[in-house]
């Protein structure tokens, strides 16, 4: 039996442009605010409801920063798969505070588009939606079989 599992999984859609910015050591960190919606009809009024929930996102990952920097904005439709984090700081006055964030790091996250690349949803072939896994590398989602140059002779 395992002892626990820490895993995040949303998809939803960017409320404001990618925050991207260099860190002391060199490196990237990229923070995102992503909306998840639900709605559903009261039983009451027969009204339509709807409730937004906002998370915070931290990248670390620097081939996903790529990505996100290249291709994702505000709007954007995306699936991402972390770890929740809570960390704590102290505001001006001194106040301890506590941000509760979903962490996408180098080797345990993962970030999909699933809108095209100008943003819109849909399927057209030139605008297929692209998949970033953890290890850094960008691998294009549903790639045509045109595309590969294999001699393999069977």
């Amino acid at each position: 039996m395992a002892g626990s599992l820490n895993k995040v999984m949303l998809i939803g859609n960017l409320g404001q442009e990618p925050d991207i910015r260099s860190m002391q050591n060199g490196g990237k960190v990229c923070n995102l605010s992503i909306a998840t919606s639900d709605t559903w009809k009261c039983k009451n009024t027969g009204e339509r409801k709807e409730k937004t929930e906002w998370h915070r996102v931290v990248v670390f990952n620097e081939g996903l920063i790529g990505v996100i920097e290249n291709y994702v904005k505000k709007g954007s439709k995306v699936f991402i798969e972390g770890q929740l984090e809570t960390r704590k700081w102290q505001d001006q006055n001194g106040n301890d505070k506590y941000s509760t964030e979903i962490i996408l790091k180098n080797f345990n996250g993962t970030l999909t588009m699933l809108d095209g690349r100008d943003g819109q949803s849909g399927g057209q072939q030139n605008q297929q939606p692209a998949q970033q896994q953890s290890q850094g590398g960008y691998t294009p989602r549903n790639a045509h079989h045109d595309d590969f140059e294999d001699d393999v002779p069977f």
